[in-house]
C-alpha cells in the first residue's frame, strides 16, 4: 500500500471553487477504488464522491451536482473539483484508496477503504 498526501485546501467563500488533489506513492491504478471522504467539526465522516476503476462515480446528495471526482492514473493523482461552495462543506477533507475490489453496494461504504491520506482543511466562509 503507497501513501496518499492531499493538497489544495485552504479558505474560500460561499459560491467559489476550490480543486483537491491527491498525491499516490502508489500506482492509482492499483487501487479498484478511490474517494473523498470528510469530516465537519463535530460530525461523523462523510464519504462525499468516489470513483471505481472502470470510471464510474459516485456521489453524495449533498454535493452532486457541484463536486467531480476525477483519477489520473497515470500520473498517480486524484481530485475533487469543488464548485458552487457553501458553508457546510466547510471540513477537513481526505483522500482514501481500496486496493481491493468493492461490489457496488459497498462503494459508499466508509468501511471500504483502506488507504487514507493526512487530511487537508477546506473553510467556506460567507
Amino acid at each position: 500500500q503507497g501513501q496518499l498526501v492531499e493538497s489544495g485546501g485552504g479558505s474560500a467563500q460561499a459560491g467559489d471553487s476550490l480543486r483537491l488533489s491527491c498525491a499516490s506513492s502508489a500506482r492509482t491504478s492499483s487501487y479498484s477504488t478511490m474517494a473523498w471522504v470528510r469530516q465537519a467539526p463535530g460530525k461523523e465522516r462523510e464519504l462525499v464522491a468516489a470513483i471505481r476503476r472502470t470510471g464510474s462515480t459516485h456521489y453524495v446528495s449533498a454535493v452532486k451536482g457541484r463536486f467531480t471526482i476525477s483519477r489520473d492514473n497515470a500520473n498517480n493523482m486524484l481530485y475533487l473539483q469543488m464548485n458552487s461552495l457553501k458553508l457546510e462543506d466547510t471540513a477537513v477533507y481526505y483522500c482514501a484508496a481500496a486496493p481491493r475490489g468493492i461490489i457496488l453496494s459497498e462503494v459508499m461504504n466508509i468501511d471500504s477503504y483502506d488507504v487514507w491520506g493526512q487530511g487537508t482543511q477546506v473553510t467556506v466562509s460567507s
